[in-house]
């Protein structure tokens, strides 16, 4: 039963729980039953377009991970189904919103695409506005007014229904990012697993990470989807990724025949 890995992690996982895996490339795709899409450059994205126009069965899909890398269609999708996510702006380049001034309220400023090394930062400032514009002068953005919490981000991944949980201390508190603990789901506020369940629905995922602030006596403010993130040292994540990779190929076969 083989499955085709873009990326290389999780790789372990699978083959543990007996499936066949191949690393892939552009040239010479392996002919498989399901691939999955863990690697979000343009070219990957391209690759899965072109497996799916061939009837591939690809997790997920490279419409849903490209959503995902766009975080103002994120929010506009999210925010008219009715999710909680953090109401947010678009802005060419930072140079107009530097020179308007003191911002009236923190701010939280990310780069409009998401991608490694993108710009994710708190900005008090007219100061912090006018550095930022002048470190990233080109760059499309997108703008947040600062939740207030308690300074941890809850992490939240689900692999085809199932849920894992940590929380972490969050990059933009004090003393910056720290380590990721896991924490059951019977200690998350009442509605979060149904909540991230709904992403899931609404953005058409089957792996996806949510990134959740309490901003309050368990009110959640959701303030990034991420499609296939790193699920790491979850217990259960490989055999729930594999039992997703595994039924994914069963139904690809079966539509074959």
């Amino acid at each position: 039963m083989p499955a085709a890995l873009r990326g290389s992690g999780g790789a372990q996982g699978l083959e543990a729980a007996g499936l066949e895996v191949q690393g892939l490339d552009e040239q010479g795709v392996p002919v498989a039953d399901v691939y999955l899409l863990k690697a979000h450059t343009p070219r990957a994205l391209a690759l899965a377009a072109r497996l799916e126009e061939t009837g591939a069965a690809v997790v997920n899909s490279a419409a849903a991970t490209a959503l995902c890398q766009d975080r103002t269609e994120m929010a506009a999708l999210a925010r008219s189904a009715g999710l909680p996510f953090a109401a947010t702006r678009t802005l060419e380049r930072l140079g107009p919103l530097a020179a308007a001034g003191e911002p009236s309220v923190p701010l939280v400023v990310k780069s409009r695409r998401s991608r490694r090394g993108d710009l994710v930062a708190r900005v008090d400032t007219a100061a912090d506005l006018r550095r930022l514009a002048a470190a990233w002068p080109d760059e499309p953005v997108v703008v947040q007014e600062f939740t207030p919490n308690g300074g941890w981000d809850h992490k939240l991944w689900a692999i085809d229904g199932q849920l894992f949980a940590a929380v972490r201390r969050s990059e933009l508190a004090p003393g910056g990012r720290g380590a990721t603990t896991t924490v059951g789901l019977d200690q998350l506020p009442d509605g979060w697993a149904e909540l991230v369940r709904r992403v899931g629905e609404v953005f058409a995922l089957d792996v996806y990470g949510v990134d959740l602030l309490d901003a309050g006596g368990g009110a959640p403010v959701i303030v990034d989807i991420n499609a296939f993130p790193g699920v790491r040292g979850q217990a259960g994540a490989p055999e729930a990724l594999a039992g997703l990779a595994a039924r994914r190929a069963a139904e690809a076969r079966a539509g074959r025949g």
